[in-house]
């Protein structure tokens, strides 16, 4: 890992519908130039849930031009090359994943599924804001890691450290 490297992230979910999409723009926007993000769902929904680009726009990150994708796209050998990849729901975390190419540093980031909420307009919409803020709370310390500099057993010891933050479904059997 260099200073001048430009990270490819990969953000996996089942559906590929919200956290992961959330996660993609989030980044995309936090990373300053410094990260290429990515999504995609071990079983895809097929289409973005409409209340995830309600939340970017409302947060002011880029809210169009995603879609919801097989991982597969991201496993042949054409793909872009990860750097990282990470889970953010507890089902993806537990599926047999693609290999990937070039060994990328992984962890799991689960997260709640907003989509999964029932209820209310303001319900639905509370949701999805707290996914996003417990999603950017991530990318933020994601980010600010000194990848340049640190070791693989730090960084890995860290990116899981990470994904056990303040909204972490890890250990509670979280809805994916």
């Amino acid at each position: 890992m260099s200073a001048d490297h430009v990270y490819n992230v990969l953000f996996l979910c089942t559906g590929n519908s919200a956290r992961s999409i959330l996660a993609e723009s989030i980044l995309e926007a936090e990373g300053k130039g410094r990260f290429r993000a990515f999504s995609a769902g071990s079983q895809p929904k097929g289409k973005v849930h409409p209340w995830a680009l309600k939340t970017l726009e409302a947060l002011g990150y880029r809210s169009s031009g995603f879609s919801s994708k097989s991982w597969d796209v991201f496993a042949k050998p054409d793909a872009p090359q990860m750097d990282f990849i990470f889970t953010v729901c507890d089902n993806a975390a537990g599926e047999a994943c693609p290999v990937w190419i070039g060994h990328p540093a992984t962890a799991h980031w689960g997260i709640e599924d907003p989509a999964a909420i029932e209820g209310s307009e303001l319900d639905q919409g509370r949701a999805f804001a707290q996914a996003a803020r417990y999603l950017k709370n991530r990318i933020s310390l994601f980010v600010n890691l000194p990848l340049a500099t640190i070791d693989k057993l730090a960084l890995e010891t860290k990116l899981h450290e990470i994904g056990r933050i303040e909204g972490s479904t890890q250990g509670k059997g979280g809805v994916a």
